[in-house]
């Protein structure tokens, strides 16, 4: 039963994925053929499929922006740099149509432990600052062990010396672990899809308007209440918007 049972979901997964990357090829043709409604469509049905691919998520890019959608072609290409964020074609496409959006928006300028936190957060995801605290537990008691076991001054210094060295380490490696679990959590970027929106200083459409965005402008997500956001913009400043305004990455 059970041969049965992995011999027809290997089935139906090949089933699959024939039928998408049939799909992706008539998307590809329709694209082609400067049909590019035709191919945005017939690639969103991949995604209803359930697959995602930086491929994908590019080329609805491209589509997005031959038709002068700002917003969506913004989204997707964050999108794939999402899965792909060291692809060169993305980045440069997605500088193209950032160019294209009304707003710009300059950022806060970082300080040198935000920079320097930035630069040492992103060596490792949370996943891996919390595989290295591990190991670093692991180290640390093997090496208190072959201290404590030693027989020898010089080698049980030495094997101290190794042991404090691998808990500050582990620490090192505990503390970041939480912290970018914590900025995984937090983070909630989101793209701009209305034409344009009236950012208020509260939620509900009788606020006063602190200023306006436009299509493709990418905020962060603060806080959701009913059917409004609280965003923020790189510069700093904040309101709320109604939540179907945005699409979050």
């Amino acid at each position: 039963m059970k041969k049965l049972f992995f011999s027809c979901l290997l089935v139906i997964s090949t089933l699959g994925w024939s039928q998408n990357n049939a799909l992706f090829d008539q998307g590809k043709a329709h694209y082609k053929n400067a049909k590019y409604q035709d191919a945005i469509t017939t690639w969103t049905k991949i995604l209803d499929h359930g697959e995602h691919a930086p491929e994908l998520y590019f080329n609805l890019g491209n589509a997005h922006y031959k038709l002068n959608k700002v917003g969506p072609s913004i989204y997707y290409y964050e999108k794939a740099l999402q899965l792909a964020p060291n692809d060169g074609d993305i980045k440069n496409n997605l500088a193209f149509a950032e160019n294209a959006r009304i707003d710009a928006i300059e950022p806060l300028p970082k300080t040198v432990f935000s920079k320097w936190y930035q630069s040492v957060a992103g060596v490792f995801t949370y996943d891996g600052w919390a595989k290295l605290g591990v190991m670093g537990a692991i180290l640390f008691m093997l090496l208190f062990l072959l201290y404590w076991f030693s027989m020898q001054e010089r080698k049980k210094r030495l094997f101290f010396s190794m042991s404090l060295i691998s808990m500050f380490l582990m620490v090192i490696a505990v503390v970041m672990a939480f912290q970018t679990y914590q900025d995984a959590v937090r983070d909630r970027p989101a793209i701009i899809f209305a034409e344009s929106t009236d950012v208020k200083n509260e939620p509900k459409m009788g606020g006063e308007v602190a200023f306006v965005l436009h299509e493709g402008t990418k905020v962060q997500i603060l806080l959701e209440e009913e059917n409004w956001i609280r965003i923020q913009l790189a510069n700093g400043k904040d309101g709320w918007i109604p939540l179907s305004d945005v699409k979050e990455l």
